[in-house]
């Protein structure tokens, strides 16, 4: 146990959620005699057991709702477990919400000494660690003003930066590299990379997959409030990915895919074969499986969409033309068919996709609609390595087979 830093066995936690108020001694006897509790259980975490060891960078991710905020409540202290135990080897600080004790109506100077009490610092000690605190923060022309006048960003730097000269054996972080702008977090990011270095121990909860990877030695998926994995971090972060890639929706058709399905073609879907989170050196494949249940000309359509701005672009049409140009009906018997495509990732970028198909019969020399996937039944997949503020591709050209 000497290198153990935080041991959690078997920890469960719920929460009585009340129905309605029960203020009143009627309500409360009426609720007893119709035997009704005027509450329900929710169950928040499960069965939680881990270990981290002392000097290890340990991240936890998942997301919302998973329980990672009551997670580390009870490593910190203010929750108590509903079952099990936690055992703390050392001084621990959470850093969970920058800023509490903060009083809008004093100075930021007095607020950094007022904080700084609450850490355990005495006064000649912050007037010790002041100039550091202020440079950090970049507040130097703020110090005098009320803390109500400063945005928020100001206020979560300042916080930041009072927080960080907390002496412990073991910090607990939950988001606060998602504070002040692109600067302040090269600054925070620094910050980090040293106490890495110093073998302290460190509980990172983030949905910054970049820092889990870049920090981290260890760490754990929560969902649902169940460790569903414990690995290394590129394999958490992968876990981690996949499952908001399996719950995402595109913002196409107003968030979500209508119901492209008919008696005409009751089926029709996409099926990846290959992993889902890949690199720009790997290739995506997957299958597109129809069925069509009379004898008509069709042509495939397959659109590529980006989940987090919602554009879209036809990148690959099945559309037959002759030597002049004009378009050639492709006659397809009813029946059910499968087609197999792989996509070349090189001329990808850093995005999450989603890829769409969607079926046209061929009336002339028009292309109609006639079927199109449904949620459920489109591809998605998340490539990494590629420029994460480019467009969807880097360059324009044919990328299916």
């Amino acid at each position: 146990m000497e290198d153990i830093a935080i041991k959690v066995e078997h920890v469960s936690k719920s929460f009585k959620l009340p129905h309605e108020k029960s203020g009143s001694i009627k309500n409360v006897l009426i609720n007893f005699a119709r035997r009704q509790k005027g509450y329900e259980i929710q169950q928040v975490l499960h069965d939680a057991s881990f270990e981290i060891k002392k000097g290890e960078f340990f991240g936890i991710v998942g997301r919302n709702g998973s329980g990672k905020s009551t997670l580390l409540k009870i490593l910190a202290g203010i929750y108590t477990p509903t079952t099990g135990s936690i055992q703390v080897n050392g001084k621990l600080t959470p850093f969970i919400e920058l800023g509490v004790g903060f009083n809008p109506e004093l100075t930021g100077r007095e607020n950094v000494f007022l904080n700084g009490a609450l850490l355990g610092f005495s006064r000649k000690d912050m007037a010790a660690m002041y100039d550091d605190i202020v440079e950090f923060a970049e507040l130097e022309k703020f110090m005098d003003q009320k803390l109500k006048n400063y945005s928020s960003g100001m206020q979560v730097r300042l916080a930041f930066s009072i927080a960080i000269r907390a002496q412990s054996d073991i910090l607990v972080l939950d988001e606060v590299l998602a504070v002040g702008d692109e600067a302040f977090q090269r600054k925070c990011n620094d910050y980090f990379a040293a106490i890495k270095k110093t073998g302290q121990t460190v509980v990172l909860v983030t949905h910054d997959m970049t820092s889990i990877r870049k920090y981290c030695t260890r760490a754990i998926l929560l969902s649902e409030g169940k460790i569903v994995l414990s690995e290394s971090p590129d394999n958490v972060a992968n876990e981690y990915t996949f499952l908001n890639l399996e719950t995402g929706v595109a913002k196409v058709h107003g968030g979500k895919f209508p119901t492209g399905l008919n008696a005409l073609v009751p089926a029709l879907e996409i099926v990846p074969i290959s992993k889902r989170v890949l690199t720009s050196s790997d290739t995506f494949e997957f299958t597109i499986n129809y069925q069509i249940t009379k004898d008509i000309p069709v042509r495939f359509g397959i659109s590529l969409i980006d989940e987090r701005s919602g554009s879209a672009t036809s990148v690959f049409d099945d559309q037959i033309k002759d030597d002049k140009g004009e378009l050639v009906a492709t006659s397809v018997q009813k029946g059910k068919y499968s087609f197999r495509y792989k996509v070349p990732l090189h001329r990808f970028n850093d995005r999450d996709f989603t890829i769409t198909a969607t079926l046209y019969e061929i009336v002339g020399d028009k292309a109609e609609v006639i079927a199109y996937t449904a949620e459920e039944r489109v591809g998605r997949f998340v490539v990494r390595g590629g420029e994460p503020d480019g467009g969807l591709l880097k360059e324009k050209g044919r990328w299916i087979t």
